[in-house]
């Protein structure tokens, strides 16, 4: 990997499983960061997950490049010496671990950080400490439930999951920019400090803006599916040809665009129930019906011409097999322990760059070195 990525020197211990704390110690090993994982002997359990990247799981390659596996018990206490002596020298320590299993066995934020003052800790769990829901289990669909998430989320019918671990996920960021941010603040004040963050507060943080419109107008956003709850047209229309073209006209000047180039009928931007995007919203179902009574005529290609010269906003439901041949899309190479893996690149290019991501780590890879490292004396 290169020499000059900026987190390079720092070392984290990371006592993680599962998906929000691998996001983000992940996010700084791609920076340069030397990301230490504690494993159980049979390994982080997401290592089962699935079997789909040549026997390995895609989650587990996803989020575990440029790491190094250690295999230790934080309950053995020589291995508890082993861990310690890592962290004295160490700059953040991350865990999501049930909540006080950390603390009980000697690894808490507050001992730890009154042992270590430049050390960042990272607690990471389900609902947050000090609430009835602290000691709850917490997996990312049931924060999508609790959160709200799940409530707004699906098709008028009921509710429906987000397809991917978006709460593990947010959680995963919030975590990374708040470690970036202790690290500038430790470089400045010479001091660490214990950072909290739960899926809960990751998700119900993008439930702001549905929460404070119940708040003001005591209504929930409604589940419309592929639509706009508070915008028409915003929804998604059938093609000749099997698509799907998901359309979002976003003022009167779209519209009028869209009536003249799209549907042909330039007149229709002014009708009664079209005129403005109020009434548009409260005539939905006539609005949709025409709209789609015209793309259904066209092939996708023939949509996305027309589309595309009445400058409207659109794109296409695609499936997984679409996604494969995007051209948008960036792959990148993982080395695993089963050879290379193609995921998907980091999102963000550095000098128009992307950066070469370190390998996937067998259980205990590095384990003997890592021991001999941190043996007493050393």
């Amino acid at each position: 990997m290169s020499q000059n990525l900026p987190l390079r020197g720092l070392t984290v211990l990371a006592l993680e499983q599962a998906v929000a704390a691998p996001y983000c110690t992940s996010r700084l090993a791609d920076a340069g960061a030397r990301v230490i994982k504690i494993e159980r002997p049979e390994g982080d359990f997401a290592r089962g997950y699935d079997a789909a990247v040549d026997g390995l799981a895609s989650y587990f390659v996803w989020l575990n490049r440029g790491k190094e596996s250690l295999v230790a018990d934080i309950k053995d206490p020589a291995d508890a010496r082993l861990l310690h002596a890592i962290l004295a020298r160490a700059d953040v320590f991350v865990q999501n671990l049930a909540p006080g299993a950390a603390a009980r066995a000697g690894f808490g934020s507050a001992e730890l950080r009154a042992r270590y003052p430049r050390l960042i800790t990272v607690d990471i769990s389900g609902y947050g400490a000090g609430n009835p829901y602290s000691d709850m289990k917490a997996y990312d669909l049931l924060v999508q439930a609790e959160s709200g998430l799940a409530g707004i989320t699906g098709h008028p019918a009921g509710p429906g999951r987000v397809g991917v671990s978006v709460c593990d996920v947010a959680c995963g960021m919030d975590a990374h920019a708040a470690v970036l941010e202790a690290l500038i603040a430790r470089g400045i004040s010479g001091q660490g400090c214990a950072l909290e963050v739960s899926l809960f507060s990751a998700a119900a943080d993008w439930m702001n803006v549905p929460l404070l419109y119940f708040e003001g107008t005591g209504q929930a956003p409604q589940r419309v599916g592929l639509a706009h709850p508070s915008i028409c047209p915003y929804g998604a229309f059938p093609t000749a040809d099997g698509s799907l073209v998901l359309i979002s006209i976003q003022n009167e000047r779209e519209w009028a665009r869209f009536c003249a180039g799209v549907l042909g009928e330039p007149d229709l931007a002014r009708a009664e129930g079209f005129a403005s995007n109020n009434a548009r919203v409260a005539n939905r179902a006539a609005v949709d019906l025409r709209i789609g009574a015209e793309l259904v005529r066209l092939s996708r290609d023939a949509a996305a011409a027309r589309l595309k010269a009445a400058g409207t906003a659109y794109g296409f439901v695609n499936t997984l097999a679409d996604l494969v041949t995007h051209p948008a899309l960036i792959r990148t190479e993982v080395g695993t322990p089963a050879g290379s893996a193609r995921i998907v690149a980091p999102p963000v290019l550095v000098d128009g760059q992307i950066r070469a991501l370190g390998p996937v780590p067998a259980i205990d890879a590095h384990g003997a070195r890592i021991r001999a490292e941190f043996a007493p004396g050393t």
